[in-house]
């Protein structure tokens, strides 16, 4: 009989931890319909196609989807991504994805790898508002 650690526990501990990358297999790329570079996917990590393991900027995008996740405790994360985005269809057409405030935050912030050291809980919250990016 194994020790039992409480949930609550299991979640701080991934909160705290830095996501792994992994190259993407057939699985995350069929889920993704083979379109996406890289994705999130809390609390597995971070999957990128082969080209892409080695890109800061992708990488640090989808590490800021980490936090995001981690803060809205993974499950949150995705009810949100998802009302927001059906939300955006039919305010933003077929810039939807792009105008979803996680999206916004992650694209605007890629480049800069110190982000992650600065960045605020829930700083995603800023970039609700319509705009989209170009």
């Amino acid at each position: 009989m194994g020790v039992r650690v409480p949930l609550g526990v299991l979640i701080f501990k991934t909160m705290c931890l830095k996501p792994k990358v992994k190259k993407m297999g057939w699985f995350v790329s069929t889920i993704t319909f083979g379109w996406a570079a890289g994705i999130t996917l809390a609390p597995f990590g971070i999957y990128a196609k082969e080209k892409y393991l080695t890109w800061q900027s992708m990488i640090n995008h989808e590490s800021i989807h980490w936090k995001q996740q981690m803060e809205m405790l993974i499950i949150f994360f995705y009810l949100w991504y998802l009302i927001e985005w059906i939300i955006r269809i039919f305010v933003n057409g077929k810039k939807a994805y792009i105008s979803l405030a996680f999206e916004r935050e992650a694209y605007q912030n890629d480049d800069n790898l110190d982000y992650l050291k600065t960045r605020k809980r829930f700083s995603w919250f800023k970039y609700i508002n319509g705009e989209t990016l170009n």
